[in-house]
């Protein structure tokens, strides 16, 4: 599991305006902005970034931290 593989996996199952993924193979973070977001509490922002992922989370991922914004909180 890569960065970069995660990043693919979010931006396939989320509309997404922008992503950035960093970590080592088994812990990661993670930006992600989205749209989606809008009018979204935390947790369900987290939740539709989480059933991006599927199973991956799981499986494959042992500990994904997250900071999601909507476009504009990403402007400002």
């Amino acid at each position: 599991m890569t960065p970069d593989f995660i990043k693919q996996c979010i931006e396939a199952g989320l509309q997404c305006d922008h992503v950035e993924v960093a970590g080592d193979g088994r812990h990661f973070e993670a930006v992600i902005v989205s749209p989606l977001f809008r009018g979204l509490p935390k947790v369900r922002q987290h939740q539709l970034v989480y059933k991006a992922l599927g199973e991956r989370m799981r499986e494959d991922i042992h500990a994904l931290s997250m900071k999601t914004l909507t476009p504009e909180e990403w402007r400002t």
